[in-house]
């Protein structure tokens, strides 16, 4: 493994320092929780070695959303990256290949690049609103594929694909005898039709999903995969448990009851966040220098810059943040053109918000 550390977490803002933020666009969750804002009180838990698998009661809950999905289908994880980590270890080598829609969450690129396989992209286009072409991804197959990496609702765009194409995804993946893995962070973030765990739809598919963005708990680092292959599932608890053998009980219980009150949470979430983004929407109707693709899940979106290629963009940014006191997440996070930002809508109050978005118009006109 050959690592180097990804630029979206060397210019995270907690890297940068949120003291020096005024106005934080730059995350992709909606807003950090707290024990009391969930009701939470622990009970006296026994600090032992807790199933190597997860909680049962936990992987229960994760299940039952999905029909053909059972307990034992589900491993949690170190997070949705913990899941991420496991499955390209686990499935890729130097002599393997790898097709990947890009932009894409970091982890799903670098830790392949580490591991030494090739990696094919297949790059999404605004000016087609950001959907995937199940064709070019077909096209990128070759005989040694051994996964195919998309995300849906997708990051940074915060599109979706169909429930057609999903079905062609894994269709291709069981014709080429590869496995489909698609990163789920924000499927309780569907703005309008929930597609299904990929994972209950065919052993060749896994699902990758998480408690840090939907549920605003990345601080417990809750994730986990979810395969119908019992012997895939066995590889991937195999490097759990060398990787750290068990999750955190005191994790596991907390991801419990916020499950077990998952569906009241997301009933007032879902109609704030859409609220939120018909915000952002309202300023690009009214910003000429700003487009994007409107998101149809997630707290993200992806705008463009409408600017000549004489523009500085380098200097935008720091004037935005040393002047205007906001921060987005630049193009080059996910190996993009500077034109391009990611959004964070979720995270902010609707104050700050409005106000970074403000900042960004004033950053533009300098």
């Amino acid at each position: 493994m050959n690592y180097a550390r990804m630029v979206i977490e060397k210019e995270a803002p907690e890297e940068y320092g949120y003291d020096r933020i005024r106005y934080n666009l730059s995350e992709s969750s909606i807003a950090d929780q707290k024990l009391s804002d969930i009701g939470l009180s622990l009970p006296d838990l026994t600090l032992f070695y807790g199933e190597h698998r997860g909680d049962k009661e936990l992987r229960a809950l994760i299940a039952g959303q999905d029909k053909g999905l059972s307990p034992d289908d589900v491993l949690v994880t170190a997070g949705a990256a913990g899941a991420l980590f496991i499955i390209a270890t686990s499935l890729l080598s130097p002599s393997d290949h790898l097709v990947v829609v890009r932009p894409n969450y970091a982890t799903n690129i670098e830790t392949p690049r580490a591991i030494g396989c090739a990696i094919s992209y297949v790059d999404l286009d605004f000016d087609e609103g950001f959907a995937i072409d199940i064709g070019r991804v077909k096209a990128e197959m070759r005989p040694n594929t051994k996964l195919i990496s998309v995300t849906c609702p997708h990051n940074p765009t915060g599109t979706m694909m169909s429930r057609a194409d999903l079905d062609a995804l894994i269709a291709l993946a069981e014709n080429h005898q590869c496995r489909l893995l698609v990163d789920e962070t924000y499927r309780d973030l569907s703005y309008g039709e929930r597609l299904p765990a990929a994972g209950s739809l065919s052993p060749s598919a896994i699902s990758v999903c998480s408690l840090s963005k939907a549920f605003g708990i990345p601080g417990i680092r809750i994730g986990w995969l979810a395969t119908r292959d019992p012997e895939l599932q066995e590889t991937f608890l195999a490097a759990k448990e060398q990787i750290g053998i068990c999750g955190s009980v005191i994790d596991e219980a907390i991801a419990r009851t916020v499950l077990e009150r998952r569906n009241s949470f997301l009933a007032s979430l879902l109609p704030e966040m859409t609220g939120r983004r018909d915000i952002v929407q309202a300023w690009i109707d009214g910003e000429k220098l700003v487009d994007w693709v409107r998101p149809q899940g997630g707290v993200v979106g992806f705008p463009r810059l409408n600017v000549d290629a004489g523009f500085d963009l380098d200097n935008f940014y720091a004037r935005l943040l040393e002047k205007h006191g906001a921060y987005v997440g630049p193009g080059h996070w996910f190996e993009m053109p500077k034109r391009f930002f990611r959004l964070g809508y979720g995270w902010p109050t609707e104050a700050e918000l409005r106000g970074g978005l403000a900042a960004i118009s004033a950053a533009l006109r300098g």
